[in-house]
């Protein structure tokens, strides 16, 4: 089985921040003026179709959470140490065995390659690349073969299907594809209101229509670059890896049929894979402290805590504001990591002096791809490590191990 380990190479330097107030040399015109991940956002708007922005972008009914998650940052603020030598500082973790040159990773997010040409491979090669980890979608449209041989240090991540046999079909297609490390997302037991995607436009199945089609003729390099050069390439696009097998194409009715039936699984489902699945196994979607516990007990060797995104449970809790809880109960006997609401490097460092040993980001990435390919994910790569890096510094830390609770204050209301 191959492993989920980070491609060999000789440990790379600390990187160096950017000057101040200036650009990265060496990009093209349409990513000079981006430089910050917001920036990827405000660019995605104007490239991709309203209805496909608006999928992306969206969140569960009043977008409380979605808000609430970005809102939770601004909760605490750091207290920096001065005139301490930084020059020799790095932020690379060790996670599941390997060493990893960033404490973020590329978040799962559906349907990418609707939204940039081959965008799972190009989040997953680009990921690699960069020595940081990307966790592959279950509702993806690129078989997870393709990623897997590409990128041999991506993790799956997979929504179980609603019957036993299906579920042990798919664990058995995982394995033998070659990921090393399997994340079970569980807290879509039903689908959430995302009334919002409708005002956009989007549907699942997602249906042609007049509106799609205006926005495909004003927005003619995603048109042409990612949609037509599928088509012409690819064929249709399916939903590839919700199963052991093929699932349904794009646009068929049976799209929403195969993703429905989750409301009866419980942790015996996860127990069972447990015995199961060799490789890792996370499970993502905590947001209780007896949850983490559970999952620590059936043997998960991580857990994310994660909202997604703000695109379920509407007016739960953000996950940063449960991250400290979670880790207290569990951040002993298993990997604590955590999603949902990050878009600095100040944020990322809040996570990990809180106690998460990993962070991913779904949107900021996802933009990235859509806008500049493989070039503007590792641009946005580089922009959010290039923040890291600089608040280490201006934090007086050296390591990921200096980065701790002492770092922080939390402001009062």
């Amino acid at each position: 089985m191959a492993s989920s380990q980070a491609p060999s190479a000789n440990p790379a330097p600390a990187p160096k921040a950017q000057a101040a107030y200036g650009q990265r040399a060496g990009l093209p015109r349409h990513l000079q003026n981006i430089l910050s991940l917001q920036d990827f956002e405000a660019a995605a708007r104007k490239h991709l179709p309203r209805p496909l922005y608006g999928y992306v972008s969206g969140a569960a009914e009043d977008c409380v959470s979605l808000q609430a998650n970005r809102d939770s940052f601004q909760q605490y603020g750091f207290s920096s140490k001065v005139m301490v030598d930084v020059s020799q500082r790095n932020q690379k973790v060790e996670l599941f065995g390997q060493t990893w040159d960033s404490p973020f990773g590329v978040a799962p997010v559906g349907i990418s390659a609707i939204n940039a040409y081959r965008g799972d491979l190009v989040l997953a090669q680009t990921a690699a690349a960069n020595r940081i980890p990307a966790i592959m979608s279950g509702t993806s449209l690129i078989p997870m073969e393709d990623v897997a041989k590409a990128a041999p240090s991506t993790w799956f991540q997979a929504y179980l299907p609603g019957d036993t046999s299906r579920i042990d079909g798919l664990i058995e297609r995982i394995e033998a594809a070659g990921f090393g490390t399997l994340v079970i997302t569980v807290d879509i037991p039903v689908w959430a209101n995302r009334e919002n995607n409708v005002r956009t436009g989007f549907s699942m199945p997602l249906r042609p229509s007049l509106r799609l089609a205006y926005d495909g003729i004003t927005r003619p390099r995603w048109m042409v670059g990612t949609m037509l050069r599928t088509l012409i390439n690819h064929g249709m696009p399916h939903f590839e890896n919700s199963f052991a097998t093929r699932g349904a194409p794009l646009l068929s009715n049976t799209a929403i049929r195969d993703t429905a039936g989750r409301d009866h699984l419980n942790w015996k489902n996860i127990e069972r894979i447990r015995q199961r699945w060799k490789g890792n196994l996370v499970i993502k979607g905590i947001l209780n402290e007896d949850d983490a516990v559970m999952a620590t007990d059936i043997g998960a060797q991580g857990i994310v805590v994660s909202n997604h995104g703000g695109r379920q449970l509407d007016g739960v809790v953000a996950p940063l504001q449960m991250l400290p809880y979670v880790v207290d109960r569990v951040g002993h006997r298993t990997a604590v990591m955590m999603d949902s609401g990050i878009r600095r490097g100040s944020d990322v460092l809040k996570a990990v002096a809180l106690g998460a040993r990993m962070v991913f980001l779904g949107r900021p990435f996802m933009y990235a791809a859509a806008v500049g390919g493989a070039q503007g994910v590792d641009h946005a790569i580089t922009l959010l490590r290039d923040e890291v890096d600089r608040n280490m510094a201006m934090l007086g830390a050296t390591s990921m191990a200096e980065i701790t609770k002492d770092c922080l204050r939390k402001k009062s209301a």
